[in-house]
């Protein structure tokens, strides 16, 4: 599928785009490619289309430039095809409440644009997002079990996030491609050891696996290999704090070292060390790095809601 053909079947059955409508592509050089196509579809559909370039951020969840935060307050639909993650930052925070709709679409390929993910039925993936969020909300404790390790985390009083990818209505936003259900467990409530061995930002896709303990919800050791890469995470107390529990609702998403579409693989987990502001935590860090855990067993409040990576609800 060529790109300006998804693109535009991404604006029409994601973002709703309507003629008149202005529509903000804010991309980097990296991605000016995928950039252009968003842009020339929404001029195709009738948008008032802008494309924006800037310098790529340094690592995911740093702030863009205060024009680029000021420009995605004052549109309507916001696209961001980047190299580093715009989702957990105060820019968008502040447009959604200001009533854009946003896409964010951190390490998106070419070749990722055109399959994947991207080509899942949204609305299966939506009811089943639907379905695990509200579970996470209900929920008081999370447990993840893998190879012998074990991770509790605190979620009472925090809700669940879906990111269903169609965000259709005024103040919506989330990733495409799309399909996870998220929350932020307590900053002080995580305890235990657990295996990456998915991929990790700022590694990517593993080979071997990496051994993570977390204690008193900060991140105290991370072994293995590739795991030299990783210092950021244990730099300061803000950036070891683990501050997202995920969940992989997209049946046609591919494990590809691009966390984009890792993190929405269907049946795998994710935690996440970092920011976590901008869907209902307290800690602002430098970064927000995350980590896929394949074929996990979960349980939420003793119930059993994945088993080896397969749903049971």
């Amino acid at each position: 599928m060529e790109l300006r053909e998804t693109a535009k079947n991404m604006l029409t059955s994601c973002l709703a785009a309507k003629p008149g409508e202005t529509l903000l592509v804010i991309t980097d050089d990296s991605r000016v490619k995928i950039g252009t196509a968003i842009y020339e579809a929404g001029k195709e559909l009738g948008c008032e289309a802008m494309l924006l370039v800037m310098k790529e951020r340094e690592v995911s969840g740093q702030e863009p430039p205060e024009t680029v935060a000021a420009a995605m307050k004052a549109a309507d639909i916001v696209v961001c095809p980047t190299a580093k993650s715009l989702t957990h930052t105060n820019a968008r925070i502040n447009a959604v409440k200001a009533g854009a709709r946003i896409a964010t679409m951190p390490g998106i390929t070419e070749e990722m644009f055109s399959r994947g993910a991207m080509t899942a039925d949204y609305d299966e993936v939506e009811k089943l997002t639907a379905r695990v969020t509200a579970l996470l909300t209900a929920a008081s404790e999370a447990v993840i079990e893998k190879d012998g390790c074990r991770l509790t985390l605190a979620l009472a009083g925090r809700d669940g996030v879906p990111s269903p990818g169609v965000y259709r209505e005024k103040g919506k936003s989330g990733n495409l491609p799309s399909g996870e259900a998220y929350i932020a467990p307590l900053e002080d409530g995580s305890n235990g050891e657990m295996i990456i061995d998915g991929s990790m930002v700022g590694v990517g896709k593993l080979s071997t696996p990496l051994h993570v303990t977390v204690r008193d919800g900060r991140l105290r050791a991370i072994t293995g290999e590739g795991s030299e890469k990783l210092g950021i995470l244990l730099a300061n107390e803000r950036n070891s704090t683990l501050g997202e529990l995920g969940i992989g609702t997209n049946m046609a998403a591919i494990l590809n070292g691009i966390i984009l579409e890792d993190e929405k693989v269907y049946g795998t987990v994710h935690i996440a060390f970092g920011t976590n502001t901008s869907f209902g935590g307290t800690n602002k860090a430098d970064c927000h790095m995350d980590g896929i855990i394949l074929k996990p067993t979960l349980y939420l409040d003793g119930r059993k809601i994945i088993d080896h990576g397969e749903f049971l609800v």
